[in-house]
């Protein structure tokens, strides 16, 4: 499975997003901190899929609990 984040110069001055799209990983974190649902955040940006989020979550989440 490819990961779900991407970082590239040329794509956003290298800011990390989800893989195939412009969108900043950064967003997604926005919307939660904010209270947004993940659906809302689905539905303001859906070049990202539902599998693409859910992805880079459990990366993220696997992450975290490799440093615990």
């Amino acid at each position: 499975m490819e990961e779900a984040v991407t970082r590239d110069p040329e794509i956003m001055h290298g800011t990390p997003v989800f893989r195939g799209t412009r969108v900043p990983i950064q967003t997604l974190f926005d919307y939660l901190e904010g209270g947004d649902s993940l659906d809302d955040f689905l539905e303001g940006f859906p070049t990202v899929t539902r599998d693409l989020a859910v992805q880079m979550l459990e990366e993220c989440k696997e992450l975290r609990l490799a440093k615990v």
